[in-house]
């Protein structure tokens, strides 16, 4: 059992994309699903699909790499909210991503969604993950 499943989530991605991998899979869950969502509509994964074949289901996603120099669109993913120590921010203290490049993703009570989208909707929640 895992004790931190988007830390988990986060740690493939980035283990594939080192590797050179062109997709990766991983269990689902519908957080996971959420965050895949944003990822695509942002531009940092190629492609997704949810596939429920066993109890669980998966998320196969098709990562991103530049055309020229072949190396992975997304250049850190960090967690910044983990189990042992929750980060909970309002809609004015959500961190700027590389100043508005980058993407902070956040759990609302309006659902999960990007730092941008939070602050035009005016809702705080816990700050998920780093994306840039």
């Amino acid at each position: 059992m895992l004790t931190d499943p988007i830390s988990d989530y986060l740690t493939r991605i980035r283990n594939a994309m080192s590797a050179g991998h062109k997709v990766v899979e991983i269990p689902a869950s519908n957080l996971k699903k959420e965050i895949t969502k944003i990822l695509f509509d942002q531009g940092y994964i190629l492609n997704y699909k949810f596939e429920d074949t066993s109890h669980q289901g998966s998320i196969k996603i098709a990562l991103k790499y530049d055309k020229v120099t072949k190396e992975p669109v997304i250049k850190k993913l960090k967690r910044v909210s983990r189990p042992g120590l929750r980060q909970y921010k309002g809609s004015g203290e959500l961190p700027r991503v590389l100043n508005g490049l980058g993407v902070a993703i956040v759990s609302t009570s309006k659902g999960v969604m990007t730092d941008k989208q939070a602050r035009q909707e005016n809702v705080g929640g816990e700050v998920l993950c780093l994306v840039y």
